[in-house]
């Protein structure tokens, strides 16, 4: 339900086609909210059917028509509502640690690629998240820049320091997955020495 509160989010900030908000929500929110093309246009229209959303017809190219969504006063009213509710947490789906917990089955070399394959990964996305936090302190984010437009002066501090707290976040996430893919090569190499 997270990708409904996303996309509003989003359509707070101005009115956007479909394909609109399918490339900002790949630059900004997919980042802490992954959506295919294929969850976002059906969700649309659902919100759009909810009275969360009005779309309308806009012209497209020479004889296209794209649909323009605008965020209503019930769509401000619940993104508001769930931005004030408690989140309850789902139950915890984690593959890797899952795998890691039984590597006694795997042979060590397979072990080891899983493991840099963990920090690979993470490394590559501590570097998108450093690299959004720099726009957002460079005022070099085209979204950031439109809500900080729109809003009064007062909470402009405010948007972007709590933009700023997300992905410090998501930064310290990503130095502990590498930190534990470390410690787990070590623990190969520890385990592996003890067998020799």
């Amino acid at each position: 339900m997270s990708l409904r509160y996303a996309l509003l989010a989003l359509l707070a900030v101005e009115p956007m086609t479909g394909y609109d908000l399918s490339k900002r929500f790949q630059s900004s929110v997919a980042h802490v909210w992954h959506a295919p093309d294929s969850q976002i246009y059906p969700e649309l229209k659902r919100m759009e059917k909810d009275g969360l959303l009005e779309g309308h017809d806009v012209t497209w190219g020479q004889r296209g028509k794209k649909r323009e969504y605008h965020i209503t006063d019930v769509g401000i009213e619940a993104f508001r509502s769930w931005m004030n509710e408690t989140l309850s947490y789902p139950p915890e789906r984690d593959p890797v640690h899952l795998k890691a917990a039984y590597f006694e089955w795997a042979e060590p070399n397979s072990a080891k690629a899983q493991l840099l394959a963990h920090i690979e990964n993470f490394t590559a996305r501590r570097e998108d998240w450093v690299e959004k936090v720099d726009e957002i302190l460079g005022d070099n984010n085209a979204i950031l820049a439109k809500r900080l437009a729109q809003a009064p002066e007062e909470d402009r501090v405010r948007i972007r320091a709590f933009k700023k707290f997300t992905y410090d976040g998501l930064i310290s996430r990503a130095e502990q997955e590498i930190a534990w893919a470390e410690s787990g090569l070590a623990l190969l190499d520890q385990l592996s020495a003890a067998t020799d």
